[in-house]
């Protein structure tokens, strides 16, 4: 079995955005001459989370976000305390850093309406890293 490690950084614009990852993951599998396996996306940092989500419309990203500002307000939180980002950090914890999709004829396994997307929870950041792990034949 081979093993493809890589990173790559994304820069986010606002306090709460879901960046669209899915042509970078893409290019990662093909460098990785990996036929059939897995794709595993981990998202570093405690209020960063990888989301797998529609593109075509971009509303669905603002619901999202909306929906989980309305799950998790902000300003209520005993770590807010320190650095007022409690919010983030539940919202992370609920999305989850990561995602592991199949690979088949060197390609990722996403249906048509399918993306991939980093989520940024406590933006904006020059840089949130992506790491990328590609396992298979």
């Amino acid at each position: 079995m081979a093993m493809f490690n890589s990173s790559f950084p994304v820069t986010t614009n606002s306090s709460q955005e879901l960046v669209d990852i899915t042509s970078r993951l893409r290019h990662q599998v093909g460098k990785s001459g990996i036929e059939n396996g897995v794709c595993h996306i981990y998202a570093m940092g405690a209020t960063a989370a990888v989301m797998i989500q529609e593109n075509a419309d971009p509303n669905i990203a603002l619901d999202v976000l909306d929906c989980l500002s309305g799950l998790v307000p902000g300003g209520r939180w005993r770590h807010d305390r320190i650095d007022d980002n409690g919010a983030a950090h539940i919202k992370a914890g609920l999305v989850g850093p990561s995602e592991t999709i199949p690979v088949r004829e060197g390609k990722l396994l996403l249906s048509t309406w399918q993306n991939v997307f980093l989520c940024d929870f406590d933006g904006p950041r020059k840089v949130r890293q992506v790491v990328v792990t590609i396992m298979g034949e």
